[in-house]
């Protein structure tokens, strides 16, 4: 049989924590038409004009607080999965990782695992619960490159896995282990998504639904009660609830001043978790009158993160691979 190729793909991160990268980044991303859905000559406007002209110095400053030697820590840790998923799935199948935005680049990558002998193709967008914004561009940009293309592999996709009982499994294990370290015991365990405008639901995206469902069963097999919340919210506009950072801020007032706080829709730690969250969230949290505060790593490049990857991906390749 030909060689079987895995594209793992994340959202993507500027070069470097500088403005200058940043602007680029930011102007890619927000001129994807399924990240911000409104007609262009009202947004082109307001996102040369004004976002652009502010927002990457201060996103920049962000990025500089979680910079590791290595690099953007979300690229760092899509690499690190892509290296250890290739060396425990089979010498027939070759792994390689690409951004939605930025380097390295989707179609880049296509056109290597092609170069490199691979007649089939899974496409892995690496998000648990699907949205359009997410899942849906990522295969955009994968098939709009495909359809240029004269000789074309046999391509499968990685189905949203939210429900999947092996990820449900893998994020028990890991906050339970998470929890066991911490020296206190948290009142409360917030699951903090990705925050998506309302609107998006009632347009018919799945995402909210897919994110309660996770949360639901998450809940069932740790036998007690998790919070869900919603973060990253841009805009004036009214997005998913309840808010992440509101929420930070009142349960103090609440009695609840002990909490962990995790993120189960990002495959890997990045800014908005490792500076939404296990920076500014501490802060606004312990500001409102909180004591003790825990952000709990996302499942990443660890040994039941990378189980879990394995297990999802091999299923997917059922029919293309020799019996193993």
């Amino acid at each position: 049989m030909s060689k079987v190729g895995v594209l793992l793909i994340n959202l993507g991160t500027p070069n470097a924590p500088e403005p200058g990268a940043v602007k680029l980044y930011l102007r890619e991303f927000l001129s994807d038409r399924r990240v911000v859905e409104l007609p262009q000559l009202v947004w082109q406007p307001i996102l040369r004009g004004l976002i652009l002209t502010r927002r990457p110095r201060k996103s920049a400053a962000a990025y500089r607080q979680v910079w590791t030697e290595e690099g953007s820590p979300l690229a760092v840790i899509t690499a690190r999965q892509a290296r250890a998923l290739g060396e425990v799935i089979g010498a027939d199948v070759l792994v390689d990782h690409a951004m939605r935005y930025g380097r390295p680049a989707i179609a880049e990558k296509i056109d290597a695992l092609r170069g490199a002998g691979c007649e089939r193709i899974l496409i892995a967008p690496l998000y648990p619960q699907y949205c359009a914004a997410t899942t849906a561009t990522a295969l955009d940009e994968a098939f709009r490159h495909l359809r240029r293309l004269r000789a074309l592999p046999a391509v499968r996709t990685l189905p949203p896995y939210y429900r999947d009982p092996i990820y449900i499994v893998a994020l028990k294990k890991s906050l339970q282990a998470a929890l066991e370290a911490l020296d206190f015991e948290p009142q409360a365990l917030i699951a903090s998504f990705h925050g998506m405008p309302a609107r998006t639901r009632a347009l018919g995206d799945p995402y909210h639904a897919h994110c309660l469902r996770t949360v639901v069963l998450l809940s069932e097999a740790m036998e007690r009660e998790l919070t869900i919340a919603f973060q990253s919210r841009f805009g004036r506009a009214k997005w998913l609830e309840p808010y992440t950072d509101a929420l930070l801020a009142a349960l103090p007032a609440k009695g609840v001043t002990r909490i962990a706080i995790f993120a189960p829709g990002f495959a890997a730690d990045c800014l908005e978790t490792l500076e939404e969250l296990a920076i500014r969230g501490r802060e606004t949290f312990l500001a409102a009158g909180g004591t003790d505060f825990a952000y709990l790593p996302c499942l990443n490049d660890g040994e039941t993160g990378m189980l879990m990857l394995r297990a999802l991906i091999a299923r997917e390749l059922e029919g293309w691979r020799p019996p193993q």
